[in-house]
């Protein structure tokens, strides 16, 4: 009972630690005060270069067995009986769960932030758990404070972490068969460093081509500015292999206008700043670019109980219509009271289309394949 409890309380942590999207709905003030380290930064030693060979630097990994959170299902779910497992090997960075602000980065050690992400690995990475084999690293995140700071502190804290993630990824791709395909996904702060393993690892390089598609959920890529250097384009329709699905939620009325303040003011990968450049709204219920579609389409949402101490999938609860970068799904749904000012539906970006998701990752896999 208390950990299906805690793992309804994970969507709740989100909230607190979504990121750059969600963080210009703080006062600022208050939230340096309260959650950015006045400690000064300390280096990161690189990780030892045979780190990520040891099972216990891994959330999910093969191997781990019963103890692997990526493999929790709601229960009583069952998928339908053509989906059979997908041999595609699935990279997924988990995001923010550091909230203290005794370091810049969080230490491996921390006994608290690594349970919170371990809950946020069981309720996020479900829905890509029918692949034979799910990689998951721990690394050493950035502390939540670092997205309420503009000093160099803070991007030093995530360059750190970045280097623990593409560290994994290297050693994820030697582990795993040279012509496996790959599915790549994330959330938050782990969207944004999905997105830059993309343009520093992956494009232009022979990965690009075993990629089966790409889920940087929850962070903005600017259509102009930064989908170009990620070498995949956005999907623009459903069973397409080797392209991005990126998405925010706002309910209706939608209010973003602080959000996208924040990312008109960001620098994109072109070196310019994205303004009001077009951001990639995915449409999770038509596999494309934009587009809108009724609730009836929405075919499983991951909806938690009044209690929090378990959830249900319920179908046709929410619709999707993309219009100005969001992801509008309608009235303000009932899943919970951790909604974000304005509507923003960030913290459940992954389960309000949960069964969706779960099969467009098949149905990419399936496209990859029939690619000559």
């Amino acid at each position: 009972m208390v950990r299906k409890f805690l793992y309804f309380v994970a969507f709740v942590i989100v909230v607190f630690v979504a990121g750059v999207v969600a963080m210009q709905y703080w006062k600022r003030e208050l939230g340096e005060i309260a959650f950015v380290p006045k400690v000064a930064f300390e280096p990161q030693n690189p990780l030892a270069g045979n780190a990520y060979e040891d099972p216990a630097m891994w959330f999910s990994r093969p191997g781990i067995g019963t103890g692997d959170p990526s493999r929790w299902l709601p229960a009583g779910w069952q998928d339908e009986p053509s989906q059979v497992p997908a041999d595609a090997a699935v990279f997924f960075v988990h995001p923010t769960s550091y909230l203290a602000k005794d370091h810049w980065n969080a230490p491996l050690d921390d006994v608290q932030s690594q349970a919170r992400a371990r809950l946020f690995v069981r309720g996020m990475a479900s829905p890509f758990n029918r692949s034979g084999e799910i990689w998951i690293p721990r690394y050493r995140q950035a502390a939540f404070g670092a997205f309420l700071s503009d000093g160099p502190e803070a991007a030093a804290a995530l360059d750190a972490a970045y280097a623990d993630v593409a560290q994994a990824f290297d050693f994820f791709v030697a582990s795993i068969g040279k012509e496996t395909p790959i599915v790549l996904a994330g959330h938050s702060q782990g969207s944004l460093h999905l997105i830059r393993l993309l343009k520093e690892k992956i494009a232009e390089t022979p990965l690009q081509a075993r990629i089966v598609a790409a889920y940087p959920i929850g962070w903005p890529i600017s259509i102009a500015h930064d989908l170009p250097a990620l070498g995949l384009p956005a999907c623009s329709r459903p069973a397409e292999a080797g392209c991005i699905m990126s998405w925010s939620s706002f309910a209706e009325p939608a209010e973003p206008d602080q959000m996208l303040e924040t990312y008109a003011k960001s620098t994109g990968f072109d070196g310019t700043v994205r303004g009001t450049s077009e951001v990639l709204c995915s449409n999770p219920l038509t596999g494309g670019k934009g587009g809108e579609v009724p609730a009836s389409s929405n075919v499983g949402t991951l909806v938690p109980d009044a209690s929090l101490a378990e959830g249900k999938v319920e179908k046709a609860l929410v619709p999707a219509r993309c219009e100005g970068g969001l992801l509008l799904i309608g009235p303000p749904p009932k899943m919970g009271p951790y909604v974000l000012p304005g509507n923003n539906y960030h913290v459940y970006d992954i389960p309000l289309f949960w069964a969706n998701l779960r099969a467009d990752v098949a149905a990419r896999r399936t496209a990859w394949k029939a690619v000559p």
